[in-house]
């Protein structure tokens, strides 16, 4: 074994799990003398119980990942604020059930009491208390393309966020943040809107069946084979939905007698197929080597609950970019402990498809790995393409059952042809195959894009999670008042951005999530920046404040 090696395997071995790998990685190249790209080194991973799965990846740069723990006097007051908040909940409940205030909720009738109950009250309690109150920060409608700006239908409440009437007027050239528009494909002109365009003269707007009866067109078929060929995988499917292509899927590859490992921050679309699957399922802490290798270990030790038989099938979920962590997939861990222990391992690239990687291949290409590693690559056309649907990539067998086995291939409607041609147009000119350097271009410019502005906000102090390649930036606010403050003042200031609370993340973790861009100028990235600083400002809250 080679001194570098022999540094990197203490170094994972003295530490409590493996997280920093590649920072020690840095630091050895540094220390040993070595070029600080290109390196190839070997992980080593050691579980709880000392057991170590090796496996070669090539690692360009660091991988780096920020999550501050809640300061205890910011935790404190949030959990205060919604403490006050449930308090005056419980008390707007007592004054609505005695009439003296107006109760907007759908309640039952008196003559259906005897009935089993359709409206659960209590459960309702903080869409009703809570959410109502700041309701206004969603579902504003949008009357332009959602590019790098756009424009906002101006509405109002009369009755707290209950109904809203549109004024009549528009909000023009608002910085959008908040669109998972990673490539800035979410455009009315160019290459891909006319080829959109001809697609729906040629094949019009609807098919009108499913794929398996009378609405399986060429364009569908061109699409499989193109995106197969981008993955670098045998075969793939197109889907018409993305949330319907993980939870339609997963029950067709697990059942009754499998094990799926899932990762604690998955989207709910994986939630809810690894529900409908029937099989059981372990939730893992997130992009945690340590929690997955002792499930791992523990089923194959103890096998089925009662019965011990072995497993059928060991399924792990992860995503390769966790959308309200801003978190990157550990990709090379997962697969060498799917390959350990002899997993199957189901990789969602909803949001890195198109947004990592230097050909823009998602997290497998970020790390540059293997496809024929994972299993089942799943992914969307939503975000990077500015189209609609999602995929499944793998190997010709796999993509054969779900054809005739997938709830959602058999019983779907065919993807629209525009909406097939846009994918089609979009992924060409990310491959280079438009003969431009169009693609190439934008990848940078995402990259560059990300870079600059995660750097921007730490150094004005606030905090910032996820990883410096994500362009997902979760910026964190805290308090329950901040929610609702922070995206009324950003759309005044003429910037469209989303805000997350509880039950979203966890309740002292609620956050502004801005998405970047490659359409994004460095201009709007610094009115963004310095508008955001301003307005803590005036909330009388100082960035630099949650250090305390």
């Amino acid at each position: 074994m080679s001194l570098v090696n022999i540094f990197l395997t203490l170094a994972v071995t003295h530490g409590t799990e493996v997280t920093s790998t590649a920072v020690r990685v840095r630091f050895a190249k540094q220390r040993l003398g070595l070029p600080q790209k290109q390196w190839r080194f070997r992980v080593t991973l050691f579980g709880v119980n000392g057991i170590s799965c090796k496996d070669q990846h090539k690692i360009t740069e660091p991988f780096v990942e920020q999550f501050e723990e809640t300061p205890l006097l910011v935790a404190v007051l949030t959990y205060v604020g919604y403490g006050i908040l449930t308090i005056f909940g419980y008390l707007r409940d007592f004054l609505r059930n005695w009439g003296v205030e107006n109760c907007h909720v759908a309640r039952e009738r008196d003559e259906q009491k005897d009935f089993v109950p359709l409206y659960q009250d209590f459960e309702n309690f903080y869409t009703r208390n809570l959410y109502m109150r700041i309701r206004d920060n969603w579902n504003r409608p949008i009357c332009s393309v959602p590019g790098a700006k756009m424009d906002l239908v101006e509405r109002t409440s009369k009755d707290y966020n209950w109904t809203f009437e549109h004024t009549g007027k528009v909000v023009k050239d608002v910085i959008n943040m908040g669109s998972y528009n990673y490539l800035g494909f979410a455009e009315n002109t160019g290459r891909c809107a006319d080829n959109a365009t001809g697609s729906t003269h040629k094949y019009g707007v609807g098919v009108g069946s499913t794929r398996s009866e009378m609405g399986n067109l060429d364009i569908h078929e061109e699409l499989e084979q193109l995106v197969a060929r981008f993955l670098g995988v045998e075969s793939s499917m197109a889907f018409g939905m993305g949330f319907a292509t993980n939870s339609m899927n997963i029950p067709a590859l697990a059942g009754k007698g499998c094990l799926i490992l899932s990762d604690e921050l998955n989207h709910a679309s994986l939630a809810l197929g690894a529900r409908l699957s029937g099989a059981t399922i372990r939730v893992f802490k997130h992009n945690n080597m340590v929690s997955l290798e002792k499930l791992l270990r523990d089923a194959i030790v103890h096998g089925q609950p009662r019965t011990h038989r072995p497993w059928k099938k060991m399924l792990i979920l992860v995503e390769g970019i966790y959308s309200m962590e801003g978190s990157i997939v550990r990709l090379p861990e997962v697969i060498a402990l799917k390959k350990h222990y002899k997993a199957y391992l189901y990789l969602d690239e909803a949001h890195s498809i198109g947004a990592l990687g230097p050909r823009g291949g998602g997290v497998v290409d970020y790390f540059g790995l293997d496809p024929k590693d994972v299993d089942i690559m799943m992914g969307t056309f939503t975000k990077s393409f500015g189209a609609a649907g999602g995929y499944i990539g793998g190997k010709r067998e796999l993509i054969d059952y779900l054809r005739s086995h997938s709830h959602s291939s058999i019983y779907a409607t065919a993807m629209s042809p525009p909406v097939s041609q846009q994918i089609i147009t979009s992924m060409k000119i990310i491959m280079g195959e438009d003969n431009t350097t169009l693609g190439a271009e934008r990848l940078k410019q995402l990259s560059e894009n990300t870079t600059y502005f995660r750097r921007k906000l730490r150094e004005m102090g606030f905090i910032i999670y996820g990883n410096n390649d994500s362009p997902v930036v979760p910026m964190m606010l805290y308090m329950p008042a901040k929610i609702g403050a922070f995206g009324r003042e950003m759309l005044k200031r003429n910037i469209g951005t989303v805000v997350v609370g509880f039950p979203a993340t966890p309740i002292i973790e609620s956050r502004a999530r801005f998405c970047v861009s490659a359409a994004h100028t460095r201009d709007m990235l610094d009115t963004v920046s310095h508008r955001s600083e301003t307005l803590y400002f005036s909330l009388e809250t100082s960035p630099s404040s949650f250090d305390s």
